[in-house]
């Protein structure tokens, strides 16, 4: 009896992390596809609003973003958490990056009272992306930025700066439910 009960409670449990895993909807930066096969595809992203800092490799950059998002701002606002959470380096310094929801300008987003925060604008432009599962580890991303790269010296295609690390979903998200991409910004002609 005693097992027939753990395994109700265990069936439970993962019927309750399945549905939040799945349920949590997020405003998502839109984009276009302008081509796809069966290893990548190259977006349209134009320009997008972020909040960034420094990733200094710990948990302190995600906190930093999340307590800005939550109202540690001049406008004591809170913003919603929106999708994908970025890492990418520029200047030789690594960066995490929240995207702003869509109904923020450079005149309506609140001011951030974190000094390390910096309010700024992702210019528009083609990205290759290759998307995969699994945890967003460092090994999961090299390996699927691996690939995407070779693959766009295969297809003549000119890569412009450093791998985007992209992170869709919660921590509480299975792994093999989780959406993960590694990007490229790209020299794109149609």
């Amino acid at each position: 009896m005693k097992k027939i009960l753990l395994k109700i409670n265990f069936i439970v449990c993962l019927i309750f992390l399945f549905s939040y895993s799945t349920t949590m909807a997020n405003e998502e930066a839109s984009y276009n596809v302008v081509q796809k096969n069966d290893i990548y595809e190259i977006r349209y992203y134009s320009d997008r609003l972020i909040v960034q800092v420094p990733n200094k490799g710990d948990n302190n950059s995600f906190r930093k973003l999340f307590k800005y998002i939550s109202g540690e701002n001049k406008n004591s606002e809170k913003i919603a958490m929106t999708v994908p959470v970025t890492q990418t380096k520029k200047d030789d310094q690594m960066f995490m990056q929240f995207y702003l929801p869509s109904k923020f300008n450079r005149n309506t987003t609140p001011i951030p009272n974190n000094p390390d925060l910096e309010i700024t604008t992702i210019p528009e432009g083609y990205f290759a992306v290759i998307k995969f599962s699994g945890r967003s580890s460092d090994k999961n991303f090299d390996k699927h930025n691996k690939i995407l790269k070779q693959k766009l010296l295969e297809d003549n295609i000119s890569i412009k700066g450093f791998p985007i690390r992209a992170t869709y979903n919660s921590p509480f998200t299975l792994p093999p439910l989780r959406r993960n991409e590694s990007m490229f910004s790209v020299d794109w002609k149609e």
